[in-house]
């Protein structure tokens, strides 16, 4: 353990030292700009918050954030007013409540109030972060006859100073062929000129077709720095690696893991990676 803490820290040394020059380099003093920054980000589909004890508990998943020390955490299968299973709550600003977060939500399945001047009747992804959201959107992706709708919501993040793009997903369950026509929508979207992250439950193994233009444009934390095998799902004996982070080559993965200190709080397990941004 203190000789992989040691590396950390090493990397982040360095890197913080060649960020410097590259900074004097081009004509701007180093001290005028935003310095490296180390982030702490997570993908977790938190299943409305219905663990597989069949225990709808929305503390239960502020508490698995919260012990975590996550900084960003983009979360999958929330629900806002949708329906009696969570209660009819807006899950995401619970949250983001509970843990003293910002938060934006991403609506893909968007209803109108079941009563006149009641809530839409909403389900999607959120992102919530310790440091401000300056801007958010969400993009609806590719959705064939039949299938539910899915989106990449992206959250502009001021860390101190410097910006950091984060996006998450949520692909499509049960048809290859969208989630094919889905990520190369993702690469589009995102490109890979500012330092961003990607988290998701991207419903495909890393060595999928449908994975190979993620793998191919982004780095993946785990393969990178992984500890363990890197599986999420299912949470009490997960054997897939479903769950993923990947980051553009200005952000560099330092340490990834399976977060494993509450299994039935949700059908997935969550993963954490400590990251580096630079410029």
């Amino acid at each position: 353990m203190l000789r992989r803490t040691l590396s950390v820290l090493a990397v982040v040394v360095a890197l913080a030292g060649a960020t410097g020059q590259a900074s004097a380099a081009d004509g701007t003093p180093a001290t005028q700009r935003p310095g490296p920054r180390v982030l702490d980000v997570m993908s977790f589909n938190v299943h409305h918050a219905q663990g597989t004890d069949d225990r709808l508990d929305l503390r239960r998943i502020a508490r698995v954030v919260r012990e975590s020390g996550a900084d960003v955490v983009g979360l999958q299968e929330v629900d806002n007013h949708y329906s009696e299973r969570s209660e009819w709550t807006d899950q995401p600003a619970e949250l983001a409540a509970m843990l003293g977060y910002h938060v934006v939500f991403g609506a893909n399945i968007d209803n109108a109030p079941p009563t006149p001047g009641g809530h839409r009747v909403q389900y999607g992804t959120a992102i919530l972060s310790r440091y401000p959201i300056t801007a958010s959107d969400n993009t609806w992706l590719f959705k064939s006859p039949g299938q539910e709708q899915r989106g990449l919501l992206h959250a502009t993040i001021d860390v101190h100073g410097r910006p950091v793009e984060f996006y998450n997903t949520h692909l499509a369950a049960s048809s290859q062929t969208d989630r094919l026509r889905q990520t190369d929508q993702v690469v589009n979207l995102i490109g890979a000129k500012k330092p961003g992250i990607l988290v998701g439950d991207f419903n495909a193994l890393p060595a999928a077709p449908e994975s190979l233009p993620l793998q191919e444009a982004y780095t993946d934390a785990w393969a990178k720095h992984g500890r363990g095998d890197g599986a999420t799902y299912p949470a009490e004996a997960p054997t897939e690696r479903i769950d993923v982070i990947y980051t553009t080559s200005k952000v560099t993965p330092l340490v990834t893991r399976v977060v494993q200190a509450a299994p039935t709080a949700s059908d997935h397990l969550p993963l954490l990676s400590k990251v580096l941004v630079t410029s």
